[in-house]
Formats: structure tokens, C-alpha cells, sequence
């Protein structure tokens, strides 16, 4: 796994590249965002592990240009601010994680490690002709992250989904008619563990029935939610 570090403190930068390289992972450093924003684009990455408070473009509007291109990148946000409010904008604007300073490594690490472990679950299933999720008429390509429904005149039509949206149909379609709790989407979703009271499932379920049919997300009452076959149902 190659990892890209985008960090300017020079002693937290050496941290976390010997404690990577240790482990195993091809790391290289950056110390600004431009640099951040040209070698994340490139496609020679795996994981981003981005600092907020980087020179020249500070991490949010890193993730926000990198995520305008289109580039999917598994995007580590680290981060000294400790308001709750700047890690629900990281992860809403496309972040896949949150981790505030000072951390240990060993947290870091664990997060590495389970991107790490999807990166090759997804490639895995690539690899096997497996890089399409369906149930009945609805498919999620995880290739070109283009879900497809029939539309109003019954053909199929390809519907584009946010970064979120498409982690969320894609948790969804692994587990299908399986009722997953609001917890785990969360933790499935935005990998990290939320403390407090939030409605982003909720939201963002409200964001997903919009695009593939609210009849398909079924509310499951204290529970939380399953995705159905309407057809099969009917």
C-alpha cells in the first residue's frame, strides 16, 4: 500500500513515516498543500493521510479540489482543531476518516489498516469480474460509482452518487435485506466512532432514497434501516 503523508510539522512528519515504513507501507512525505493536491491526483497513491493546517492550501480545500476532479483517493484527515464542527465538514466534503492531534500511532495505524483492508477487498472483487453489487433492478458499479435504476419510462438510468452516497448504497447492497443500525452505517461510512447526538445517517439515507427510490431504504422502527427489492416485496 502506498501512502502519501501531507504533514509540515517536521517531527510528526518523521513519526508517522518511520512508524509506516515500519509496518510496511511505501510512505512519502509532503510538506504543503499544492504538493498534497499534485501527487493525490496523480493516481500513484492508496491513502492521503492530510493534515488541515498545511502552507499554501490548507487540507479542506485539498480535499475539495481533489475531490472536484474526481479523484477518489481514500482521504485521512489529521487535524489539532478539536471542534466537532470541522470534523462533520471533513467528512461530508469526502473525508474518509478523522483523527485529531495529538494521537497515538498505534490509532493511526489501525485506521491505515482498515482502509487498507477495503482497498483490497475492492480490488479482489475487481479482480474476479465481481465490481458490480445488485439487488433485483438496482446495480452499483464500484468501478465508475454509477448506480443504475429503471427510470420513469422503465429504462435503466444511471444515477452519479456523491462519495458518501456511493460508500452507503455500496455497505447497503453487501448486506442486503439485513437490517443495519445507525451505528454501524456510521462506523461503515464515515469510519469513526461518533460520539453525540447526529443525524448524518439519517440525512444522508434521505440523500440515497432521492436517488435510487425511497421504497427501496426501508425505516426498520428502532432498529434502522434495510435495503429491499421493492418487486420481490410487492
Amino acid at each position: 500500500m502506498r501512502i502519501l503523508v501531507a504533514e509540515d510539522e517536521p517531527r510528526i512528519a518523521r513519526f508517522v513515516e518511520r512508524g509506516l515504513k515500519a509496518n510496511g507501507y511505501a510512505c512519502t512525505v509532503v510538506e504543503d498543500g499544492i504538493a498534497a493536491l499534485d501527487l493525490g491526483s496523480g493516481g500513484e497513491f492508496d491513502l492521503l493521510v492530510l493534515d488541515v493546517g498545511l502552507p499554501r492550501m490548507d487540507g479542506f480545500q485539498v480535499l475539495r479540489a481533489l475531490r472536484g476532479m474526481g479523484v477518489g483517493i481514500p482521504i485521512l484527515m489529521v487535524t489539532a482543531r478539536t471542534g466537532v464542527e470541522d470534523t462533520v465538514q471533513g467528512l461530508e466534503e469526502g473525508a474518509n476518516d478523522y483523527i485529531a492531534k495529538p494521537f497515538r500511532f498505534e490509532e493511526l495505524l489501525a485506521r491505515v489498516k482498515l482502509r487498507a483492508r477495503e482497498a483490497q477487498a475492492g480490488t479482489a472483487a475487481a479482480a474476479s469480474g465481481g465490481d458490480l453489487l445488485s439487488l433485483g433492478d438496482l446495480s452499483l458499479d464500484l468501478r465508475t460509482r454509477i448506480a443504475t435504476t429503471p427510470g420513469e419510462d422503465g429504462t435503466p438510468r444511471g444515477v452519479e452518487l456523491s462519495s458518501r452516497e456511493f460508500t452507503m448504497a455500496r455497505v447497503f447492497l453487501e448486506s442486503p435485506r439485513q437490517v443495519l443500525t445507525r451505528d454501524l452505517l456510521l462506523s461503515r461510512v464515515w469510519g469513526y466512532d461518533y460520539e453525540g447526538a447526529s443525524n448524518v445517517v439519517d440525512v444522508y439515507v434521505g440523500y440515497l432514497r432521492g436517488k435510487i427510490g425511497a421504497e427501496r431504504v426501508v425505516t426498520v422502527r428502532g432498529a434502522g434501516y434495510k435495503l429491499v427489492d421493492p418487486a420481490a416485496s410487492a
